[in-house]
């Protein structure tokens, strides 16, 4: 596999944030939630950075972007909703189209786990993925995530995942 670099989103990284996220808009659309159209802009993503950030910063988020040996932003991944006190916290990632197939989620995912143990001491992770996204699904399957039975989405066709870390 190639080489790749995750890191922690920054503030100087609002305008190779907007070229990924344009350059993969309608690939992401089709498996996600779009996002709002005042989104695609330089002001937007730099207010989406500062949301993330200041999440960040109260120990909410967990923002991270994966690159290329050159730098370019190819994915992301967060830990959202982070909660010390129940010791949980939700998994998201994204990867531009042309790199899926690499095991790029994979290795976002397993990042996102060992940073949910060592550096929050969490005891458990949760995902949201569309029924119909069958690569996500695997993904987390890999993960050791497992299909929570109980837990029907009343909006849309998500299932939730659940790992025990």
């Amino acid at each position: 596999m190639t080489s790749f670099n995750i890191r922690e989103l920054a503030p100087t990284d609002t305008q190779a944030l907007l070229a990924f996220e344009v350059q993969n808009r309608e690939w992401f659309e089709a498996h996600i939630d779009a996002r709002e159209p005042a989104f695609y802009s330089l002001q937007g993503v730099a207010e989406h950075i500062g949301e993330y950030l200041s999440g960040f910063a109260v120990g909410a988020w967990h923002p991270l972007v994966i690159e290329d040996v050159q730098g370019n932003i190819v994915g992301r991944a967060n830990l959202k909703n982070i909660d010390a006190t129940s010791r949980c916290a939700e998994v998201g990632y994204r990867v531009g189209e042309q790199f899926c197939g690499q095991g790029l989620a994979t290795l976002a995912l397993r990042h996102l786990i060992e940073t949910a143990r060592s550096r929050w001491a969490l005891t458990q992770l949760l995902a949201y993925v569309f029924e119909d996204n069958a690569g996500s699904q695997k993904v987390l399957e890999r993960c050791g995530f497992v299909p929570d039975p109980v837990a029907i989405q009343q909006t849309g066709n998500e299932r939730r995942f659940v790992l025990t870390l």
